[in-house]
């Protein structure tokens, strides 16, 4: 589960508002500020947050839901805004109506009665769900998931390695985490088509109506409910189970908390990984020196640069390009900008990773780049919870994938691809490939 963000909130990339700032003016001399959430943006964000760095570093903002929110785009303000507890994730404390607080978080989650979970929560409450919850996703429970990654991601792979051709999106980088945290949380084989349809459709109406998911997450709901009453029956080595067991001096989670649980491991954490191993494939298919040298590091038996490049692939387009949503519970500063109370603050991810200051050469892909404390995964109390399991998932992804299709190449011009609407998250709609059909090298 990536605390730090969600799919999309149905903020999709439209012609941009008038833009509502009220951050310091930039310099006259200096470049005109560059147009947000457009689809040119969605495509290459990064000579936007690139001006916004140095411009306009702590940025108020209109966002196309019409929501105004301040965008934080510089690492050691991140981090700063990450940790700081002054930030609230509970949506009670926007300054907006109650039709604005509707237009933040997850669509649906408030009608179904799936709020409390770790991304709208703060400290007493979520420390408390956090420690009770990790009992139930433990490491050692990621590690034995190992094999059945290793299975599913070949199985994946033989559905389409005789065509020569695939949707790396649709036909591998979209089915793997679905199944794979399926079988974490305790799903019968024979109902995870039922998530894989409804996950896909969280993700086709990302940057459209908010109902589609809404839709979505109010079948997830009833079916959680359901798989929970029968586990209460009969508990298994599951996630769902482990979380009806999981308890802390006498206290348990609630079947609201145990079903939000659940719901947000699926729903958070399948999209973080879809796009890690898309968003990822792809750089890989665009820096072919950097894939030349990971294929070479793994033929040789090596995964060294497996590790390190997973985490530069984080870095360098990660799955989540702005953290979830925090609301200023007092007025504070944040990079010498004055927030007040209630306002939302977004901190983006994806620019505070490609900070000159922080990172050298932050946008050369550098597989083997060992100074790299990136904030893919947050930072402080709302640090991913489910890291370790989406590091397992890429790095099995994408080291089967080079192994078994070693002349895999991009199918498609770049500028022809589509990147999903959305605020939150950063993903391609399709990654199309070639390669030679047939290919089971290192299967």
């Amino acid at each position: 589960m990536h605390e730090n963000g969600t799919p999309p909130a149905a903020d999709a990339p439209v012609p941009p508002a008038p833009d509502a700032s009220s951050s310091p003016a930039p310099d006259a001399s200096s470049p005109p500020a560059p147009a947000l959430f457009t689809w040119e943006f969605a495509t290459d964000p990064y000579p936007a947050y690139a001006w916004l760095r140095e411009h306009a570093p702590v940025h108020r903002t209109a966002l196309p839901s019409g929501v105004e929110a301040w965008l934080v785009t510089r690492y050691a303000d991140a981090r700063q805004a990450l940790a700081d507890q002054r930030l609230s994730k509970n949506p009670v404390h926007h300054s907006e109506s109650a039709h604005g607080k509707g237009k933040v978080g997850i669509p649906g989650e408030r009608s179904a009665n799936l709020m409390t979970h770790l991304l709208n929560i703060d400290p007493p409450d979520h420390t408390r769900l956090r420690r009770l919850v990790s009992k139930a996703f433990t490491p050692r429970r990621v590690a034995e998931f190992a094999p059945r990654v290793r299975e599913l991601t070949d199985q994946l792979i033989d559905g389409f390695v005789e065509k020569g051709e695939a949707d790396l999106i649709h036909e591998f980088a979209f089915p793997l985490p679905i199944y794979t945290i399926c079988d974490m949380l305790g799903v019968p084989r024979e109902d995870q088509d039922d998530f894989r349809d409804w996950a896909g459709m969280m993700i086709r109406h990302g940057g459209g109506p908010r109902g589609g998911v809404a839709r979505s997450v109010k079948k997830m709901r009833g079916y959680l409910t359901e798989l929970i009453h029968r586990k209460r029956e009969d508990l298994g080595d599951d996630l769902i189970s482990g979380l009806i067991r999981a308890s802390d001096h006498g206290e348990h989670l609630t079947e609201d908390e145990a079903a939000a649980m659940a719901f947000i491991l699926l729903f958070a954490g399948f999209e973080t990984t879809v796009n890690l191993i898309g968003n990822g494939t792809y750089a890989l298919l665009r820096n072919p020196e950097q894939r030349e040298r990971l294929q070479d590091a793994l033929a040789a038996g090596d995964e060294s640069l497996l590790a390190t490049g997973v985490e530069e692939l984080l870095r360098y387009d990660g799955p989540v390009e702005l953290a979830t949503w925090r609301f200023a519970t007092r007025d504070l500063t944040i990079g010498g900008q004055r927030i007040a109370e209630g306002d939302p603050v977004l901190v983006v991810l994806a620019a505070a990773d490609r900070d000159p200051e922080r990172f050298a050469d932050p946008d050369t892909l550098d597989l083997a780049r060992r100074d790299n404390q990136h904030l893919g995964y947050g930072h402080g109390i709302h640090y991913c919870l489910g890291a370790p399991l989406a590091r397992l998932e890429g790095q099995t992804a994408l080291a089967t994938l080079l192994r078994r299709l070693p002349d895999l190449r991009l199918a498609a011009d770049p500028a022809e691809l589509r990147w999903r609407g959305g605020l939150i998250m950063r993903g391609l709609r399709t990654l199309p490939v070639e390669f030679t059909p047939g290919r089971t090298a290192s299967g």
